[in-house]
């Protein structure tokens, strides 16, 4: 595709970040993966320079830089080719993408407690009842679109999944399609992808740190 040079900037982990990596990858856009370092005192220190003091960014032509992540990757999903062909189309891989987000959302909502009583009761339910609810309904979605999330083809919303629930499984320190086969297909599927694949072999693995601006 284009040799345009964008930069993505993102903390040193996988996170909001990874399936716009894979994004990327797919798409063959060149880009630099500028990695803010473990050190809170860095992200606070430049916190101000980003439109909205989050993460992640992506800087595209003529300096303009985006912000919202799943904006980034519906942005960059119609560059590479994998949106849908209609707006009802569309519709449905929006829908399958809210979805997966709410994956993250669950498991957020015990991973920061400081209280252990607390975060132990909240994490038992979000596993005994949260997360299946919903893979529940993405693998049913996935099994009716011939093992993708939605519109029975490779979207980016397969990309989406892929990134998002690398991240879920090493926060929850487990596999959590362990019961959910078309699943675990789609997230191989995308693994699969020559230039995913490249990338996924050589990074570096993951590590997290206890920096709550990240999030």
């Amino acid at each position: 595709m284009s040799t345009t040079n964008y930069k993505l900037t993102y903390f040193d982990l996988t996170g909001l970040a990874e399936s716009i990596r894979y994004l990327l990858y797919y798409g063959k856009i060149p880009f630099e993966d500028k990695r803010v370092s473990n050190d809170e005192r860095e992200w606070i220190s430049m916190k101000s320079n980003f439109p909205l003091g989050q993460l992640p960014v992506l800087e595209i032509e003529n300096g303009k830089v985006l912000y919202q992540s799943i904006s980034i990757h519906r942005y960059l999903a119609k560059k590479v080719g994998l949106m849908g062909n209609t707006d009802l189309e569309n519709w449905e891989i929006d829908a399958a993408v809210e979805t997966i987000s709410d994956l993250r959302v669950k498991v957020y909502s015990w991973f920061w407690l400081t209280n252990q009583e607390t975060k132990k009761k909240l994490k038992e339910s979000v596993d005994k009842e949260g997360l299946p609810f919903l893979l529940d309904k993405l693998e049913s979605w996935a099994v009716k679109n011939n093992g993708y999330i939605a519109v029975g083809k490779l979207t980016w919303a397969d990309l989406y999944f892929a990134g998002m629930i690398e991240y879920l499984n090493y926060l929850c320190q487990r596999n959590i399609l362990e019961k959910y086969p078309t699943l675990s297909k789609v997230k191989e599927t995308v693994e699969n992808i020559p230039t995913i694949k490249t990338w996924v072999d050589k990074r570096a693995k993951d590590h997290f740190f206890n920096l709550k601006s990240a999030l």
